[in-house]
């Protein structure tokens, strides 16, 4: 029998116990058709499914620290490739309109974020949202691949550091940093112990507390963006606007400020638009924000304006640099600055900037998984074990250690 529309389906962990976990495994075809479809309410998840966690999270967060874990989130390592990749391949300099088509994307699903979180201010983010409208199958569907999706991402994003570190300090193969190991697979037997470490840092950094892990974020948001006003700036000064209308090789490639037209801008913004995931993250601190109503459509959707104002600069900078038909798709910014007389020393630069970048969205990744784990204990969809909250830093340290 199922479950109809506003009903909800109570049911205790099957988790409890062996016992408890082998008949829930038995009654499997019963427990899915009563629980798919069965929704919970805005008031249920913010009071008994809440509940279930012990202890309540610490709400310590302002809309500026909202701002900053949301420009974090996003500002990584991926806007120094994908420009590049929009602007040589599908654009051309309207990179600048596809980054602002992209915006306005981004925009409009951070405000349905942004509605969610005020209605509901929990940790769960899209999980709980779909939890509630949807219901339980959909919810669950999403959160195991959000978990999954945060899980990979984030060990990719870890390694990645360790290349754009070893660039900063001018060492070309990142894998001089790892170590290799006899007798694994060809790809997979590289270990990288800065990554780690990395990860262990973040993981101890997200324990103590969200507020200094917010205050983290902060510090390394700020020099991270100074480093893009560098560029920014540089661009500015050592480019040259017949750039943004001329290709270098006008015989072979189309001139103009969009020369593949309307489609290429189009194309560009596709592809662009994944450097702005993250802000999706940024929901799930609903729950540890104050006065959530007001912060989190001001940081949320700050954020998300904050970053589409620095891509498009930093995109016109790299098209002032260059044509756009010799822009480099794989380090398009080093590419540049070494052909710029005087800079070349900047390509250093741009790996330490990067590096900074990586750090601050893998925080921003790793808090949003922790917190999604949380909320899928809560709702007995995993061990109840993960959604516990420390009463002393009031943060899911099992999620977190777990995950970390």
């Amino acid at each position: 029998m199922g479950v109809g529309e506003g009903d909800v389906y109570h049911t205790s962990s099957s988790f409890s116990s062996a016992s408890e976990y082998g008949r829930a495994i038995l009654e499997t075809p019963r427990r899915l058709c009563e629980r798919a479809w069965a929704v919970s309410t805005p008031t249920e998840e913010m009071t008994e499914v809440k509940a279930r966690s012990g202890a309540e999270m610490s709400r310590s967060l302002h809309w500026w620290d909202v701002i900053a874990l949301g420009v974090g989130g996003m500002v990584g390592a991926g806007v120094f490739v994908s420009t590049g990749t929009a602007a040589h391949k599908y654009a051309g300099p309207s990179v600048v309109i596809a980054y602002l088509i992209a915006g306005v994307s981004a925009l409009l699903s951070a405000l349905c974020y942004t509605e969610f979180a005020v209605e509901m201010p929990v940790a769960g983010g899209a999980f709980s949202y779909l939890r509630i409208t949807f219901g339980e199958f959909a919810a669950f569907i999403t959160g195991a691949n959000l978990i999954m999706e945060y899980v990979l991402s984030n060990a990719a994003v870890a390694r990645s550091f360790t290349s754009y570190a070893a660039s900063a300090y001018g060492v070309l193969h990142a894998d001089a940093w790892r170590v290799h190991v006899d007798g694994l697979a060809s790809g997979y037997d590289q270990i990288d112990p800065v990554a780690v470490l990395v990860v262990l840092l973040l993981t101890v950094c997200l324990c103590c507390s969200t507020q200094k892990s917010s205050m983290f974020n902060l510090v390394m948001t700020v020099l991270h963006i100074a480093f893009i006003f560098f560029i920014i700036i540089a661009g500015f000064v050592k480019g040259d606007t017949e750039n943004l209308m001329q290709a270098g090789d006008a015989a072979a490639n189309p001139s103009g400020f969009a020369p593949l037209g309307i489609r290429g801008i189009f194309n560009g913004a596709a592809v662009v638009y994944f450097s702005y995931i993250g802000f999706d993250a940024v929901s799930t601190t609903a729950e540890e924000v104050k006065n959530p109503a007001r912060n989190m459509p001001i940081g949320v959707s700050g954020s998300v304006i904050i970053v589409t104002v620095l891509y498009t600069l930093i995109a016109v900078a790299l098209c002032m640099l260059q044509p756009y038909d010799m822009i480099d798709t794989g380090a398009p910014f080093s590419t540049a600055f070494q052909h710029v007389v005087g800079l070349e020393w900047a390509t250093n630069f741009i790996g330490a900037g990067a590096s900074l970048g990586i750090m601050t969205s893998l925080l921003v990744a790793m808090l949003g998984q922790a917190r999604y784990l949380c909320v899928l204990g809560r709702a007995n969809i995993v061990p109840r074990w993960f959604a516990a909250v420390n009463p002393t830093t009031g943060t899911p340290i099992n999620a977190t250690v777990f995950l970390g």
